[in-house]
């Protein structure tokens, strides 16, 4: 599938190729820092799948407690986090950060990780009441 996307102030643009069955939930606590929401939606894909079409986005490198780095990237202008990899081998694979995705709409998560690191509110979000608009 084809997508394209970028971040909310639109300096960093981009356009991919995915396979909308790679869509995944993260609870991990790293996602719902770096989010500041309960998890993340993200879909992968390789590496050469990806295309920027705008300027490019600012890296940070975060370092987990067993040493393993993560590298996510995000708009230097509005802070949209827009992609994620690892390093070595794991490079060959980016996250796109499902928000940055024009066709996002089209695109439902198949699996979740880090499950015993989520909220345990979560399962109730479908029974709050709600309002379509504010």
């Amino acid at each position: 599938m084809h997508i394209d996307g970028g971040c909310h102030c639109g300096h960093v643009r981009y356009k991919a190729e995915i396979d909308p069955e790679d869509v995944s939930i993260c609870h991990c606590t790293d996602c719902q820092s770096l989010t500041g929401s309960a998890f993340r939606v993200t879909v992968e894909t390789k590496a050469e799948n990806v295309r920027l079409t705008a300027a490019p986005p600012k890296l940070y490198v975060k370092t987990a407690a067993n040493g393993r780095k993560r590298m996510q990237y995000f708009c230097p202008e509005c802070g949209s986090p827009l992609f994620t990899t690892g390093d070595g081998e794991a490079a060959a694979f980016w996250g796109i950060r499902w928000g940055s995705i024009r066709q996002r709409a089209d695109l439902v998560p198949r699996r979740q990780i880090w499950c015993r690191s989520a909220v345990p509110w979560i399962a109730d979000v479908p029974g709050l009441p709600g309002v379509a608009g504010d």
